[in-house]
């Protein structure tokens, strides 16, 4: 309508410039939704300040999945409005709730300014309430903001089981973890064991091995005098063998035994060499046996050099 409307109270806190267009708005907006009538009530701010206001009251209607519905609404016209824009509210009408998951309706009921498109690109002059109205009625029909209180009862339930389950799930997940742990750091403790014994069975093969040099050197040494003295042992026959390498004192008696107590211990520790590998004597025997045997046979080597 192009008539201009007046107030119904001359004391409604609307600035002067503007008094002929908020009853307009309303008038437009009654004439292109009659379900929604313009009135004057007490509107209480957030401060708790209160003010009588001018507001649009009744039902925006939609339409949702070929059915026809009505959303009970109330638009509120602030003291600064047209100006600034005007609060849209939702209030569940019986049987209903409002979904507290919609996008442009917060659980008081009413539609966020920052999230429905014409209340956020809102501007005086050409901003209007019917504008608003046809915008938030094809939204809501997109996207209704209100259920019936069975189906969200029913969506509150399954919610409440997803989450259980979730949670559930959560726990189970952190007791697989746990025990994974767990099992990692055992591993890791048979790791550092193993490493360990592999450590020490090839420092014991590499103290083997330099004996196993030590005795071959003396078995050539052994091979050679031999060699030196068959001529001698041969010419006084085989009963006289024996005086052929008599020692000639008591240091070389001391010298003599302490080479064949080498030579005895090295044919010891040969044999548990091969019995070792034929399966005869146990691993952890055959160790015992031969650091004692080596030992001994250090010992006869420190009193060999010694007698030299």
């Amino acid at each position: 309508s192009g008539a201009q409307h007046q107030f119904p109270d001359t004391a409604l806190p609307y600035a002067d410039d503007v008094k002929w267009l908020v009853p307009d708005h309303l008038a437009t907006l009654a004439e292109a939704f009659p379900s929604l009538r313009p009135r004057t009530a007490l509107f209480t701010h957030d401060d708790g300040r209160a003010a009588r206001l001018l507001q649009a009251a009744g039902t925006i209607p939609i339409a949702h999945a070929g059915g026809s519905y009505d959303l009970p609404a109330v638009v509120w016209l602030p003291e600064r409005y047209p100006r600034c824009p005007p609060l849209v509210f939702l209030s569940p009408a019986r049987g209903t709730v409002l979904r507290t998951d919609h996008p442009l309706v917060d659980r008081s009921g009413l539609v966020a300014a920052a999230d429905a498109p014409y209340l956020r690109s809102w501007a005086f002059p050409s901003s209007n309430l019917r504008d608003l109205v046809r915008s938030l009625s094809h939204a809501f029909g997109i996207d209704p903001p209100l259920l019936p209180a069975e189906v969200a009862y029913r969506r509150d339930a399954l919610a409440a089981m997803a989450c259980a389950d979730v949670a559930a799930l959560h726990a189970a997940s952190e007791a697989e973890v746990e025990a994974l742990f767990a099992v990692q750091a055992e591993l890791r403790g048979r790791g550092k064991a193993a490493d360990g014994l592999v450590r020490r069975a090839g420092e014991e093969v590499d103290a083997l091995e330099r004996r196993l040099q030590d005795v071959t050197v003396a078995a050539y040494a052994l091979e050679a005098w031999v060699g030196a003295n068959r001529t001698t042992v041969a010419a006084h026959g085989d009963a006289q063998a024996g005086a052929a390498v008599q020692p000639a004192d008591a240091l070389s008696v001391q010298r003599l035994e302490c080479a064949a107590m080498d030579l005895a211990l090295e044919d010891t520790m040969y044999a548990l060499d091969e019995a070792v590998q034929h399966g005869t004597v146990p691993f952890s025997g055959y160790l015992r046996s031969v650091r004692a045997l080596a030992r001994e046979q250090f010992f006869q080597r420190a009193l060999w050099t010694k007698l030299c």
